[in-house]
């Protein structure tokens, strides 16, 4: 039965695919976004004419126009993607992950616990609080440790860790104090469409493209578990449908592989559709690692698997190959999102990084 969805932070990437594939399904969405440099009007650009998405601009902290959005469209489940979600942002600028991921999260837990309590009661018992989360919380392994599951301690060694930590554990708090139903999910590095340049996959496809640079920090051992967006996104519809109220659920890609692997991966792809008399993997420039820069991240989903039937429909090859031609294939997308603001800060982070022989 379709429902009513509030979803924040719906215009970012993950965000955004989660609202398309739940208009697929025919549920209506409100999407809440501020907008800030990751924030993309274009990425729902498909539904800018559709009578069941309502697009809102403004800040999941503004606690008047998150009481005004749930009294206004009744959801029946409220969805928390709205978050400050890179790690050499975070290590810049520490004070906006707080304020979003910590005093955002807690003004909108507030606001729709105290609507919440309003419902009647069949309503009050089918409605779901779902926060989207990261395995960084869990802190880093080294090869041969088993991998993160949800009952792995919390360990966050970034700013954004820290602070999703703070967000994840404020929505628990929540369920305990108040009886919100709950449901939180903790996923691996996402890649695919739409994705903002400054993470790893993109910023090594466009570089190539142009020519430039690709800067790998360290010597490029460094481990993460890939995980295709549109996997993630089903996973998080799934739990939102079937998860067990007050429960985290780990999701991941089955998909290890070191930095050093993605960027000579993504080169291979790129060689075979735009051949380069230069070979693009010639570009890859070794850089002075980031501090606190975890060795490796990995996840255990036999959980979610095991309760709620889910498993990744994409293996890395292909998703990467199908996101390698997409990114070719949206070159206005990608223009729009490089913005002025966006080179500035590539030059910040990037520009006072030493090259490694």
């Amino acid at each position: 039965m379709p429902k009513t969805l509030l979803v924040t932070g719906g215009a970012g990437f993950i965000g955004s695919c989660f609202v398309l594939q739940a208009r697929q399904r025919g549920d209506r969405v409100i999407t809440l976004d501020k907008l800030t440099y990751a924030g993309n009007p274009d990425n729902l650009a498909s539904q800018a004419h559709d009578p069941d998405h309502i697009f809102v601009q403004g800040d999941i902290g503004n606690a008047e126009l998150v009481r005004w959005l749930l009294l206004r469209y009744a959801p029946d489940a409220v969805l928390n993607f709205a978050a400050e979600s890179h790690v050499d942002r975070s290590i810049l600028d520490p004070e906006a992950f707080v304020r979003t991921n910590v005093l955002g999260t807690s003004t909108l837990l507030r606001v729709v616990t105290n609507w919440w309590a309003d419902l009647p009661e069949s309503r009050k018992a089918s409605f779901r609080f779902l926060h989207v989360s990261t395995d960084e919380v869990f802190g880093a392994l080294q090869p041969g440790d088993p991998a993160f599951t949800e009952t792995t301690p919390y360990s966050p060694n970034s700013p954004y860790s820290a602070s999703k930590a703070g967000s994840d554990h404020l929505v628990r708090a929540f369920h305990e104090t108040y009886g919100l139903p709950i449901l939180i999910t903790n996923c691996s590095n996402n890649y695919g469409p739409r994705q903002f340049p400054e993470k790893l996959i993109p910023l090594m496809l466009l570089n190539a493209l142009e020519g430039k640079p690709l800067p790998v920090y360290g010597s490029g051992s460094n481990i993460r578990d890939w995980l295709h967006v549109e996997d993630h996104c089903a996973a998080i519809a799934l739990v939102l449908e079937k998860g067990r109220v007050g429960e985290s659920y780990n999701i991941g890609g089955h998909s290890e592989r070191t930095n050093l692997e993605v960027v000579r991966t993504i080169c291979a792809f790129l060689q075979e559709e735009v051949p380069s008399s230069r070979q693009y993997a010639d570009l890859i420039s070794f850089v002075t690692d980031r501090p606190g820069h975890d060795f490796r991240y990995a996840i255990d989903c036999s959980k979610i698997e095991r309760e709620l039937g889910w498993k990744p429909a994409h293996s890395f090859a292909t998703g990467l190959q199908d996101t390698v031609r997409w990114y070719l294939a949206n070159g206005r997308w990608v223009e729009n999102v490089r913005s002025g603001a966006y080179r500035e800060w590539l030059d910040r982070n990037y520009s006072s990084r030493t090259t490694m022989g």
